[in-house]
């Protein structure tokens, strides 16, 4: 977090006629591809009642694609519905996958950056815990601003030598200095990204250099597999490896090392500052053609995809069979609203102690720990991410429930 026509039962969106120009490289060579109305705009807040979350404040959103660049916004954002607090919970800590890969990111940077010693500030740190692994496996200093900063007691150990500012990324923060600067899952909720990178870069010394490690979702695979889940609201800038690349590149970085992680789903970049633009050199950088066939096949791929998934929760709701998402963050609020998903589903799951007892954005579907699924077992288990399937399957295993298990 941050600074600041479809016939699947999706509520029908006018498309915009104005063109927008492009918040990366500034063309106009931009369409629309995906349109969705009145979904919620924000996925991640800690809703009491089912009442509250279904009139959470919805907006729509207009997915267009630049033929310059890439990349991918929705041009139908509004900033002023953002407002981003400690009522947030976005953490996938909870999960040994993810754990796993992460402090295998935090030993690469440590590494990679020479970070030991050294001082780290991270921009969108969530609720801090890879801020804290980094620094913990380094012996780095670190400072952490994001205003969904929550200093939960017990979530990650204290550390003396990390700090946290719970607020936005804002002008009275760019005076900052750090050896390494670090912004994960935090590109993706900018509208104007060209701006916000060129804030880093001038915060950025030059000499040695200052480290910039992002880590952003890759919208290409998005477009290949048609996952609508993937887009939401407040995910209003998508990037491939070759635009995100394309863009520090524009903005006077050397693009170091570029590499696609977690099972193809994150873009990892590395970068350094340069004097003026520079030009591509890394394999993943070379992605415009694929990128344009890619947007090309993209509304039909997704109605398809859109379809199948209507039609298969439908028909197993109709055979009276108990289905349950896996996963009650961003993907699983995005399944229900793009899909107008009610009773057919019961509920979402949630490993996260701090989303069980909350309710689903749009829809009030209650968000429950799996051990409730004990007393009212499913028949079928919709996972929202592939990368965790074996893990949600050890965890019915250990209930002794054995479900249908389906992955998105």
């Amino acid at each position: 977090m941050i600074t600041e026509a479809l016939s699947v039962p999706a509520r029908p969106m006018v498309p915009s006629r104005s063109v927008a120009a492009c918040p990366c490289c500034g063309s106009n060579a931009t369409e629309a591809l995906y349109r969705v109305a009145a979904i919620p705009v924000h996925s991640c807040a800690l809703l009491d009642t089912a009442e509250e979350a279904r009139a959470f404040p919805q907006g729509d959103l207009e997915l267009a694609y630049c033929d310059g660049c890439g990349f991918l916004f929705n041009r139908t954002f509004d900033e002023r519905a953002m407002a981003y607090s400690a009522n947030f919970e976005e953490s996938q800590h909870f999960s040994g996958t993810f754990n796993a890969f992460a402090k295998q990111l935090a030993g690469e940077i440590a590494e990679k950056c020479s970070v030991a010693g050294r001082h780290v500030l991270e921009i969108g740190c969530g609720k801090g815990e890879f801020l804290r692994e980094l620094c913990r496996v380094s012996g780095a200093t670190g400072l952490g601003i994001d205003p969904a900063y929550r200093a939960d007691p017990g979530r990650s150990a204290e550390m003396q030598s990390v700090h946290f500012i719970a607020d936005y990324f804002g002008s009275e923060y760019q005076r900052l200095r750090a050896d390494v600067i670090l912004c994960r899952h935090t590109l993706e909720h900018i509208a104007r990204v060209a701006e916000f990178v060129r804030a880093i870069r001038a915060m950025s010394s030059a000499g040695e250099g200052t480290w910039t490690v992002f880590e952003t979702p890759d919208a290409k695979r998005v477009l290949a597999e048609g996952a609508f889940w993937d887009i939401y609201y407040e995910h209003c800038s998508y990037f491939s490896s070759g635009s995100h690349a394309r863009l520090f590149r524009q903005e006077e970085f050397e693009v170091t090392d570029l590499r696609l992680m977690y099972n193809h789903q994150y873009i990892v970049q590395y970068a350094k500052p340069a004097r003026g633009r520079t030009r591509a050199d890394l394999p993943l950088e070379d992605d415009l053609e694929e990128m344009r066939r890619l947007a090309a096949k993209f509304a039909r791929h997704v109605e398809t995809i859109r379809q199948k998934w209507h039609e298969r929760i439908r028909s197993a709701s109709a055979r009276g069979r108990r289905i349950v998402l896996w996963g009650g963050g961003s993907k699983a609020v995005s399944f229900l609203t793009t899909l107008r998903l009610g009773e057919e589903v019961q509920a979402a799951v949630d490993i996260n102690p701090y989303k069980q007892g909350k309710f689903t954005p749009g829809t009030g579907h209650p968000v429950i720990a799996p051990q409730a699924l004990v007393r009212e077992p499913p028949d079928m288990v919709v996972v929202m991410n592939s990368i965790y399937a074996n893990e949600v399957k050890q965890s019915l295993k250990s209930l002794e429930l054995h479900p249908e298990v389906v992955s998105v």
